[in-house]
Order: structure tokens, then sequence, then C-alpha cells
């Protein structure tokens, strides 16, 4: 990477206002700062500076990468259609994959992931078990057809990714593999700058696979809810957390009684009326599947929520927020696990368990149960886990009631899929005995763009990012003050000679014209982690000032002394980063 830039040539502006349109303060600053320039929704495009920040992203991965013998490929990013025919997810992935038709009709996909491509890469080559194990790696543009594109580089349709895919003979080799990945991706994060990213069991999704993990930075913007326990290391992403519930009983349950509640159709109606408490209540969300608008209704207590993601995972297939019709076999208001149709299928959540007496639904219009005991009143009613984890329940780890939840923001994923996509394409190896087998896979992503952003939402004041030193654009910034004093303009010149000469990164502002606040207020914007400011009043006394961006160091030092404090602090915080 060239070391040196001047600013008056850098290409991009910088401006004092933040957009409207700027949601997260990521977002924000980095448009201010000239990092990159909205093209479409959820696509951007990356001026030098972002691309110098990302560049150093993918060398710190690609680094990682290679110390656990990944070799880097490419992937294309136009795929035909009948590589995801064959691994089924063409018609299982809804309009996030965008279909198309080439001038000869041919069906085509835009890559959003590249499991297929990998299988199909290496089907060939990985035909005898004396080639495993073995680990490729891209670097590449991605499109996803996001449905919210939000937060700037955070959330967007079109980016950049790092993804993995290993192959391996036996889930104990797989297993090995993934520990390396799992600790090569802590140290990706921590040269990063953001040892603070913690790892979370998570839900594999349409990625499938059974053991997977989500790489989390905590942060209050953070669109996705993590669940922690205080008293344990319990990590979960909500999606996937265990809910674990324990009601109390009372051993003496009510009867069965049918009574009129008109005009209640909410869990809060309903309890207002009849004076119960809504930790003794039962609450239908009703969906529908998206291949043949089967109803699927999920019971929970009335103080819970439906996890979505559990339930599709249970269901087997998509679902959808239900449309309840006239003619539908359900009456909206009044659903009941008591006596309900058995056109729609139906689960009872675990919170519901060993409560004596509920208020429900009695599928008719104006009217719900009291005294339901579902053991009593239900046929072999079985109970599962669908519903969100909320703060102070059990860890499933532990058993103690410190359940916390957290907002954090995914830079990373892990998975082990297993032998997902190699049997469904038919990918085999034949091991020493002669037998043929399905190569076990393990999957292993990184948002290089996603990462940059959510660094500088978690690093920055209201001036501009702080990058870490690892990753900003350049490790110093130089400020000539009075560009226009010869003395001073020759001392700073030589000053830029002697940090390239060091092989320091240096962007030099000796820009005529600018007052030193515009000056400062675009250094920050730049948020470059060392500053160094010549000027006439410095000079006076033979001195240079060397600031840190995180307002750590603030001091003059002799201009003799300059160069070598300058590259003694440089060392000290690449230091800092290996701890």
């Amino acid at each position: 990477m060239d070391n040196s830039m001047k600013i008056k040539n850098l290409v991009g502006q910088r401006f004092k206002e933040r957009p409207a349109d700027c949601v997260m303060d990521s977002h924000a600053l980095m448009v201010r700062g000239g990092y990159m320039k909205y093209v479409g929704n959820g696509i951007f495009s990356e001026f030098p500076i972002l691309r110098r920040i990302t560049t150093k992203i993918e060398n710190i991965i690609r680094e990682e990468m290679n110390a656990i013998d990944g070799q880097e490929v490419l992937f294309p990013v136009v795929m035909p259609a009948d590589l995801w025919e064959e691994s089924g997810r063409y018609e299982s992935i809804g309009d996030e994959l965008v279909r198309f038709e080439d001038r000869n009709h041919s069906k085509l996909v835009l890559g959003m992931t590249h499991e297929e491509a990998a299988v199909q890469l290496v089907r060939e080559y990985g035909q005898s078990y004396q080639q495993y194990p073995f680990m490729i790696y891209q670097i590449q543009r991605k499109f996803r057809d996001e449905a919210r594109p939000r937060a700037g580089m955070i959330r967007v349709r079109e980016f950049t990714m790092k993804d993995a895919y290993s192959f391996h003979t036996s889930q104990e080799d797989l297993e090995v593999y993934y520990q390396k990945c799992y600790d090569a991706y802590n140290r990706i994060f921590q040269r990063a700058g953001v040892p603070e990213v913690v790892t979370v069991a998570s839900d594999s999704g349409m990625m499938g696979g059974s053991v997977s993990h989500e790489y989390m930075l905590l942060n209050e913007v953070g669109e996705d809810s993590i669940v922690l326990c205080d008293a344990c290391d319990y990590r979960a992403n909500m999606e996937a957390a265990e809910n674990i519930v324990e009601n109390s009983s009372s051993g003496n349950p009510e009867s069965l009684e049918c009574v009129e509640t008109p005009g209640c159709k909410t869990i809060e109606d309903v309890c207002a009326f009849l004076k119960s408490d809504v930790i003794a209540s039962c609450k239908a969300v009703v969906y529908q599947k998206n291949a043949d608008d089967t109803y699927v209704v999920a019971f929970v207590r009335g103080d819970y929520e439906v996890n979505e993601t559990k339930l599709r995972n249970l269901v087997g297939e998509e679902i959808h927020p239900a449309e309840i019709t006239a003619d539908a076999p359900l009456v909206a208001g009044y659903i009941g696990p008591y006596q309900i149709s058995d056109q729609v299928i139906y689960y009872v959540d675990l919170s519901l368990r060993g409560i004596d007496s509920l208020v429900a639904g009695a599928n008719k219009e104006g009217y719900h149960y009291t005294g339901l005991n579902l053991e009593r009143d239900l046929k072999n009613v079985t109970y599962v886990d669908i519903a969100k984890v909320k703060e102070g329940n059990i860890c499933p780890c532990c058993g103690k009631p410190a359940i916390t939840i957290k907002r954090g923001i995914e830079v990373g994923n892990i998975f082990q899929l297993g032998t997902k996509y190699t049997k469904a394409m038919k990918m085999q190896y034949v091991d020493q005995e002669g037998n043929k087998h399905y190569p076990i896979m393990g999957c292993y992503g990184i948002g290089v763009g996603r990462l940059a952003a959510s660094i500088c939402e978690a690093k920055h004041d209201d001036y501009g990012p702080i990058w870490p030193i690892s990753i900003a654009p350049w490790e110093v910034h130089l400020c000539c003050l009075r560009p226009d004093d010869e003395e001073t303009k020759k001392l700073a010149d030589d000053f830029y000679e002697k940090l390239q000469s060091n092989k320091v990164e240096v962007i030099y502002d000796d820009r005529e014209g600018i007052r030193p606040g515009e000056m400062f207020a675009d250094a920050d914007l730049l948020g470059v982690p060392i500053r160094v400011v010549v000027s006439p009043r410095n000079l006076k006394e033979n001195k240079i000032e060397i600031t840190t961006r995180d307002k750590s160091v603030k001091t003059s030092v002799a201009l003799s002394e300059g160069l070598q404090y300058i590259l003694d602090l440089k060392e000290t915080m690449y230091r800092e980063l290996e701890k």
C-alpha cells in the first residue's frame, strides 16, 4: 500500500453537516468524512479512505486464513441456476436471491453466498480420501436483495465478504478445524482493534448445519438481540437461545368454564375484563405456511413473544404472519388450544407447562375459557420451545435466573454444515477400503465492509471515527499550519519525507488558506491515530505537537526527537492490539 498522500489530492469531500437520512453515527461520519457515496438502495461506492481501511481488514483476514492452511480462490458472482437447483436452494430461498435470465433464456442467479460454487469447484478434486482435509476461501463481492437496507455499510444489498469452506472425512476432524477457525476469528477481531467481539451460539438458518456461532460486537445500536448470563459464560443469539421457564403449581386446578368476553380480542383486554394475571393466560399467534397457506398456531404464555426462527425450524419450511379470512377454521381474537380445528397445526410452548388454570380462547366468537388445564384437558399435550427469552430468565447453562439481553452487530459467523451440500450435489470421495462417502463441510464468513462500519460505530466520538492503528487509513496525520510560512513549510515537508522513508503511512495536510479549526475538523473525520502538528508557534521552541486521536497522548516533542517518538508510539499501539 502506498504510504503517502497529500490531503489536497485526496479524492472525496468532507463536510460539517450530518446527513438527514443517516440514523447511525457510523453512517453519518463515513458519509461526512468522504469514505463512501450512496449509489442506490443498499449500494455504495467506496472512496480511497474506506478502500484503504477495507484493504487492511482483508489483509488481516487473508493472513489468518493462510495461517490455518486456507487456500485463496475466487468464485463467480453470476452462477447458473442449475447449481442452486442441485442443492435445493433455488426454490427454498426467498426474494433475497436475485434470479434472472440471459439473452439465451438460461436461468442465472447473483451470488449471495457460495456453498454451491465451492462444492462445484472441488467436486472432482476431492474424489480420494488422500486429498482431505482442505480449506478454500475467497474475498468477493456478493449481492443479497435485502428487504430493509439500513445503517450505511452495516446492512446493505451489495457487499464484500470473506467466505471459507472446509472439507473433512470425519466429524471429529471438522470439529478440530472448526476450533482452529474459531481461534483465528478471535485473532482477526483482536488485530482489527475490537477484541470485545464475543461469540454466541446461533441458529444456522438457510445455511443448514447443526452447530453454528456468530461473532457479535456488543453495541446498543445493534439490531441483533444477544442473550447473556451474568452468572456464567453462556451467550447465544436470541434466535437460538433456549428459553427455560419454571411455573409454580397450586395443586388445585379450577374447573374448565366457557365465559363470555365480548369485544376482548387481545390478551390485555381479556385479562382486564376477567381480572386475571397475564402470566396465567394463553396467547395465540397465527402464521401460515408459504407453500400452501396451512394455518400454524403458536401458543405461548401471555407475557412472552413467539420466536419465529424457532417456530420456522419446527415447521420445517417458510412461514408468514397469517391473514385470517371469513372462511378460515379460526376465530380471530378467540383462538385457544382446547378443541381447536383439526385443519390447523398448533404448537404449545414450554412457558405454558405447569400452569394449573389458564385463560385461553374458546374458538368461538366472544368467548374464552377459564380454568384450562393443558395436561388434563388436551390429549397428549407436547411442549416445545418457541418463545423468545426474557430478562431474568433461567440460564440453561448454570441454572440461575441471571439472563440479560443486550444488542449487538453481527460481524462474522461460522457453521458446521455437515453433508447438506455435498450430499445434495453428489460430491463423494473413496476411502482406504474403497467405500464412498460424502465429505463433511464447515463454512466461515466475515463481512468486510460491515466490520469496518461496526468498528466505526464502536469507536468514535462526536467529531469522527477513532480508528485502531491496524486498520486506520494512515498511521500518522501531519498538519502544517501556516504553509505560507517558508520555514514552517520546509520543516513540515522534511518531516513528511522522513516519515515516508521510515515506512510510516502518512497523510499530509499542507493546504493553503485553510484555518486550523477546519484542518483539525478534517483530521478528526479521518480518524488517523497519531496527529503531528507543525506550526510557527511550536517551531519557536524547536518543537512539534503530537497527539493521539483517542486523546490519550498530547505532548510537545523536540523536533530532533519527533521521528523516534512517533516510531515508538506507533510500535506501542500495534503491541497493544496483540495483548
